[in-house]
């Protein structure tokens, strides 16, 4: 392959583009590999494309390995399907529906399950097709409320979903650990450092599911680990150290007239100046914090629902949303219309709607909470005996030092990441929404089981920019970079010439090349350009030509290196190797 600037579709910028908020964002603009053509939506530029392609043949590559086979479905697809699984009332707003001429209801796919379930049905019958890996390489369309980050969120994106269809629980469990060895491979083939988590399953359905996430502050996912064992969750995902249920000993519940006290900081302040409950060590944890949202349920009516978690955290909108999935929620604020909740005064007891609470409000332990009425709080409110909880709901903010669940003895760190994998036991939701039955070997129907793997292609492009770039611009690695070599002609005098020449002989060796051959345009914007567009190595063929030299920079390390115009070839063949 060989590219030359003076006709590549290419344009760099100086300044950086307003709308973008993280430097993958910036320079993907600014180095000319996109270009946003709707909100939420981008167009791939040819060096943009070449990456794209680039990170696609390694995870193809990989997947083949794997024992996987390749199809491509539309991404346009009837209602019918998605009725059944009750994705299309369970993805609400997030899906992209339109009627055809006919009046019939179509979607442009999020997602593929319904349709490689269908496929399956279709073309087996008996164990002896089995087991089963199927993928496909396919555009996919969400409607995101708010698109960010150019391609890290977008409407639209590029995934690699695949699907296995398994006659067992133990053949799911082997393909499931392939799949998660394949996908590491992967990662670290196209540079991504990650780190893979336990996470929530969501809409997607299943049992166990695994993140994998490229670190990265710009991340919309954070992340926990343990000081003391191996344990890695997305925060939606934490399981809470829960205190053991206690034998209460607590004096009677009490109310007291605490007016001007709507916030936990306001109360704890009066508590400990009114010695309540004979106190003066109150602190915001001793509290107990409820609020209101309103859940909003696909295909049916929303509720109000009562969250108490402890007063010095607050509740995690994403952690919730996450354990009520499929289901939404808001915070409520129309208490006028609910003369029962008492903004700022609410307590558990007496409660007249469903009431959760966190895992620490455990039997037994006794809490400063609201007396549901105005300016009035109550002391000694013991869970088990004062009130009892619908249920418990993983809600509130994780923070780090939290004890680990996991093992009991180290606690939390935290950092963030850009979910660029997903990998999920699904189980048999879709075979028996569509009651996929094939002949056993016993004679029997049996169902198959399935696991689903996706890979955000698009988005894994935007997720190596933002772990490989420096102050000058893009530093790719080698393995997705979109050419090989970068080499600047940086002046007249026959140096345009024996650059094309040099290129030429490169590409002939199977050397992916780009050449800077553009006229009129100042050496000194050739090697900004070059560092911005980043790719690992560049060959400056200038001054030093007459002599029979040129130079050879590497973009990471900035090391630069004079060598022989005869050798360079060489040089740059046995290092793409």
């Amino acid at each position: 392959m060989l590219l030359r600037m003076s006709t590549l579709l290419l344009k760099t910028l100086r300044e950086e583009p307003a709308d973008a908020e993280v430097p993958s964002h910036r320079l993907l603009v600014r180095a000319g590999f996109i270009r946003r053509a709707a909100p939420g939506g981008y167009t791939m530029l040819p060096l943009g494309k070449l990456v794209l392609d680039r990170i696609t043949a390694v995870i193809q590559e990989e997947m083949f390995t794997a024992g996987g086979q390749e199809v491509a479905f539309p991404a346009l697809l009837p209602r019918e399907p998605y009725e059944v699984s009750n994705r299309w009332t369970e993805y609400g707003d997030l899906l992209l529906t339109l009627k055809d001429r006919r009046g019939a209801d179509h979607l442009l796919a999020p997602t593929h399950e319904e349709m490689f379930t269908l496929l399956v049905q279709d073309m087996t019958g008996s164990y002896r097709d089995f087991p089963l890996l199927l993928f496909q390489f396919q555009t996919k369309f969400r409607d995101e409320a708010r698109p960010r980050g150019g391609l890290l969120r977008g409407r639209e994106f590029l995934m690699k979903d695949a699907y296995s269809f398994d006659l067992s629980e133990a053949g799911l469990t082997e393909v499931y650990g392939r799949m998660r060895a394949s996908y590491q491979r992967i990662f670290t083939r196209i540079g991504l450092e990650h780190t893979i988590v336990s996470a929530t399953s969501g809409a997607m359905g299943g049992s166990a599911s695994e993140e994998f996430l490229a670190v990265a502050e710009v991340g919309e996912d954070t992340f926990v680990g343990c000081t003391a064992c191996d344990h890695a969750a997305n925060t939606e995902a934490v399981i809470t150290s829960v205190p053991a249920a206690v034998t209460t000993t607590t004096p009677s519940m009490e109310v007291h007239d605490t007016p001007e006290t709507p916030t936990i900081a306001s109360l704890v302040e009066l508590a400990n100046e009114q010695r309540l409950g004979g106190r003066d060590d109150w602190s915001a944890a001793d509290t107990l914090k409820n609020v209101v949202v309103t859940v909003h349920h696909p295909g049916r009516e929303s509720e109000l629902l009562a969250i108490g978690v402890p007063g010095d955290r607050e509740v995690d909108m994403k952690r919730l949303e996450a354990a009520l999935s499929p289901a939404t929620a808001t915070l409520f604020d129309d208490f006028g219309s609910h003369p029962d909740l008492v903004k700022g005064y609410l307590g558990p007891q007496g409660l007249k709607i469903r009431y959760l609470a966190d895992p620490r409000v455990a039997p037994g332990t006794g809490w400063l909470t609201g007396a549901n009425k105005p300016g009035r709080h109550a002391t000694n409110v013991v869970a088990g005996r004062d009130f009892t909880p619908d249920g418990t709901i993983e809600a509130a903010e994780v923070r780090a030092g939290d004890p680990c669940a996991a093992c009991g003895e180290g606690t939390l760190t935290m950092r963030r990441g850009i979910e660029i994998g997903h990998i999920f036991q699904l189980g048999r939701r879709y075979t028996d929404a569509f009651k996929v039955d094939v002949l056993g070997s016993d004679g029997k129907p049996v169902r198959p089981t399935m696991g689903s793997y996706g890979i955000g292609v698009s988005r894994a492009v935007a997720a190596i920019a933002e772990q490989h770039h420096d102050d000058r611009g893009l530093v790719w690695p080698a393995s997705v970079a979109p050419a090989d070599v970068h080499i600047v002609a940086a002046g007249k005098d026959g140096q345009v010439e024996a650059a094309l020449q040099l290129g030429a002989a490169l590409s002939r060796a199977g050397v992916r090349v780009l050449v800077d051959d553009r006229p009129n345009v100042s050496a000194g914007v050739k090697f900004t350009d070059a560092e911005l567009i980043g790719i690992p190595r560049a060959v400056v063929v200038g001054r030093r030509l007459a002599e029979g030299w040129v130079e050879v920079r590497d973009r990471r390390s900035q090391e630069r290196k004079d060598v022989p115009l005869v050798d360079v070839a060489g040089v740059i063949t046995a290092d793409v190797g």
